[in-house]
């Protein structure tokens, strides 16, 4: 039977809309569905109550000038239809631990001095992290392999044999005993969501060095990644329909041929691309029936990532006067950095009174053109798991009970507790609320326990041990975070690397757009922008369709 696409991708994440783009442009006819009815996966925007959130991208490193992701952008034309907007050089993360505050500048050689200012007896184990997890993640994005004998002395002393599979915080004991010092350097392990206690160094390196030259955020939120991926995949024929779920993925023969629609209608393409997690592709679309031995095996000893509470808010407070800026705030109560992901293992959370800290970031103060009423929107996120929140899985979206909403407002009430150590005032200057828990992950991402990040970064989990883009099923490839990387930058790249493997080129062939430049500007300067760019004062129309938090 023919194909009616070359290509049929399921969902619209940066995975899977690198994918299509990339196979487009080659030529390709690509179908991309999607169930939800904004496009993005994680990289989507949500409106509610004329304000806008975006849950999944907060900041995005390798955009400078010689960035890996500034490339990818500029090479599929994406560039074309992007703006970025790079978060206060001096301090893109703030860290707070109790009362201590240090900033997190762009610039490895600036961060070392400013590490050395504040911790001098700790020079040198400064000095040795960051050239560590420099060289981890250089060592990372060459892929290091080794081809043959003559390569035995190089792969053998390289830091990732010698120490990058270590638990970080074993690690952190060869460099300092400071636990304020130690903390600073973990804090930022919410960007991988695994604890200093079992994540691979070379994972932390990889998300450290990410952001060595600076962070930035997309000028119209995160929605802008899949609406200039979109407008790439229309100019090559492509195509994507929303509210659109793919209830099964059709395999024939031991073949993947196409997919079948929750309404019952069949689509046939000569590859399917997923961008949902193994274990929506496999326990769910594709089947059991279907699913090979070994990968079903796999599939059992998979564990996901850390889920977590999302505050979506909205305040009427100078928040720039009140100490904020666009660099984001990690805040812990106390240096153990453990107490994050302690939270994660409790099965019940109703007798909790406080919680571990925070992350904290003021999307207009990163966008200033987002709004033009002087009010700010804000999003605060706490790691916590699934477990807590199973008695109300088989609830509707639409209508969960009385208790859970309960739930949830004592939560909110946690959060704002929690906030009030960053900026007292907060809760009383909130002019709007929501709050979403890993139920609204799995609802609006379809992710596996309402993962955050895929499978969780373990060591048999990531690098040469993380789930292929080419699956074991002829046709069938798979992208996302629990592949070749987490992250927009991740994702990204784990959809050229299946569309390199579907087309059989060369990554770099991929990459041949003449587009123009990416743009960067600076958040906290938007009077150099251009003028067309700048943020205008007035009213401004307040968006009319709601995606209720639940």
């Amino acid at each position: 039977m023919s194909s009616d696409v070359d290509a049929i991708v399921i969902g619209s994440g940066a995975g899977g809309l690198a994918a299509a783009v990339a196979l487009a442009r080659a030529g390709k006819k690509v179908q991309v569905f999607e169930q939800h009815y904004l496009p993005g996966g994680w990289c989507h925007s949500f409106p509610l109550e004329g304000f806008q959130f975006s849950p999944g991208v907060h900041y995005i490193g390798a955009l400078d000038e010689h960035g890996f992701l500034r490339q990818v952008y500029e090479g599929l034309g994406v560039s074309e239809d992007l703006v970025f907007l790079e978060l206060n050089p001096d301090g893109y993360d703030h860290v707070q631990i109790g009362q201590e505050k240090f900033d997190i500048p762009r610039g490895r050689e600036l961060y070392a001095e400013r590490l050395k200012q504040r911790f001098p007896s700790e020079a040198a184990g400064i000095d040795r992290y960051l050239e560590d997890m420099h060289g981890l993640a250089k060592e990372l994005m060459g892929g290091l392999r080794m081809r043959g004998l003559r390569d035995v002395p190089k792969f053998a002393t390289s830091r990732t044999v010698r120490f990058g599979h270590r638990p970080l915080a074993r690690y952190l004991d060869g460099i300092t005993k400071d636990p304020l010092l130690r903390a600073i350097l973990t804090i930022q392990a919410g960007d991988h969501g695994m604890p200093p206690s079992t994540c691979p160094t070379a994972m932390h390196a990889a998300i450290v060095a990410h952001y060595f030259k600076g962070g930035y955020y997309p000028r119209g939120g995160a929605r802008s990644l899949p609406k200039a991926f979109l407008k790439q995949l229309r100019r090559h024929g492509g195509n994507i329909k929303l509210r659109t779920a793919v209830e099964r993925i059709l395999v024939e023969d031991g073949t993947a041929v196409g997919v079948r629609l929750a309404d019952g209608t069949e689509v046939r393409a000569d590859v399917v691309i997923s961008n949902a997690d193994p274990g929506i592709t496999f326990g769910e679309l594709v089947g059991p029936e279907h699913t090979p031995a070994k990968v079903a095996k796999r599939l059992q000893k998979t564990t996901w990532s850390i889920s977590g509470i999302s505050l979506f808010f909205a305040v009427d407070m100078d928040v720039r006067a009140a100490g904020l800026d666009s660099g984001n705030v990690w805040y812990s109560k106390t240096p153990n950095i453990e107490a994050f992901y302690d939270l994660v293992k409790r099965k019940d959370l109703s007798g909790l009174t406080s919680l571990p800290g925070a992350f904290l970031t003021t999307t207009t103060l990163k966008d200033p053109s987002k709004r033009r009423d002087d009010l700010h929107t804000m999003e605060a996120f706490c790691f916590v798991g699934m477990e807590p929140f199973a008695k109300w899985k088989d609830s509707t979206h639409e209508d969960r009970p009385a208790d859970y909403e309960a739930e949830k407002a004592r939560l909110t009430d946690l959060m704002f507790d929690t906030l009030h150590d960053i900026t007292p005032g907060l809760r009383d200057h909130t002019v709007f609320h929501a709050l979403g828990t890993p139920l609204t992950n799995r609802f609006y991402v379809n992710s596996t326990e309402g993962n955050l990040y895929g499978t969780d970064k373990r060591l048999r989990q990531i690098g040469p041990f993380a789930w292929k883009t080419r699956t074991a099923i002829p046709g069938l490839h798979m992208v996302g975070a629990s592949t070749t990387g987490h992250g927009v930058a991740g994702a990204t790249m784990s959809g050229l690397f299946a569309a390199k493997d579907i087309l059989g080129c060369r990554l770099d062939e991929l990459l041949d757009a003449k587009g123009p430049s990416l743009q960067t500007y600076p958040c906290e300067d938007p009077t150099s922008w251009p003028q067309e760019l700048q943020p205008q004062r007035g009213p401004r129309p307040g968006m009319t369709e709601a995606a209720p938090v639940g």
